[in-house]
């Protein structure tokens, strides 16, 4: 059809997140019709990231700096840590504005399925930072699954000897949401996470 490099490319490009054969092909086409404009300049980013880019010592966000952005920003609130499973989370809730505080990736969740257990998670830098001194709260910013609520289990207990409050991001009914559509697993988190006002 367009040739080994074509299809190669193609091949590449249905591997990303969200993007199957068909969309890969499209993507292709796009990219392919204006090279000059679409192809080299993404080519280049892409260099440019995989030689700068590097995984942050202190939280494990990517950055090109070590420490990252966030971690070297001294207007940071450093007693709120805010614990995600990966790095995506972390750009999430960035982009929200909602946490002015520090972060912290595990790389992972707490699967018996999946197979990954605690010794596959990142723990001891955020023992290593608590056990520092001045951190406050921990946040667990963990998905509503199950193995999502198995790891912030799991951190409660491993945290609570160290002193610092641990608190769990809210759960339940997202905004705008109609509760005839929702499933039974988010409603009754809303309801056994009503507070009074």
């Amino acid at each position: 059809m367009g040739g080994p490099e074509v299809e190669r490319l193609i091949a590449l490009l249905a591997k990303l997140p969200g993007l199957g054969p068909r969309s890969a092909r499209r993507a292709a086409l796009k990219l392919l019709q204006h090279p000059e404009v679409r192809m080299v300049p993404l080519a280049n980013a892409m260099a440019d990231a995989a030689r700068a880019v590097r995984t942050c010592a202190q939280c494990g966000n990517l950055d090109s700096a070590d420490p990252c952005g966030i971690c070297a920003d001294p207007r940071r609130d450093r007693a709120l840590i805010c614990v995600v499973e990966g790095v995506g989370d972390l750009w999430a809730l960035e982009r929200s504005g909602v946490h002015r505080g520090l972060y912290h990736v595990l790389g992972g969740t707490l699967s018996a399925l999946g197979g990954t257990g605690p010794e596959d998670l990142l723990l001891s830098p955020l023992l290593d930072r608590i056990a520092e001194g001045g951190v406050s709260e921990v946040i667990l910013a963990l998905g509503a699954t199950v193995d999502g609520a198995a790891t912030a289990h799991w951190l409660t207990e491993r945290l609570k000897p160290s002193g610092v409050a641990i608190s769990r991001v809210g759960q339940g009914v997202p905004i705008g949401g109609a509760l005839e559509v929702l499933d039974d697993g988010t409603l009754g988190a809303a309801l056994r996470g009503r507070r009074l006002i």
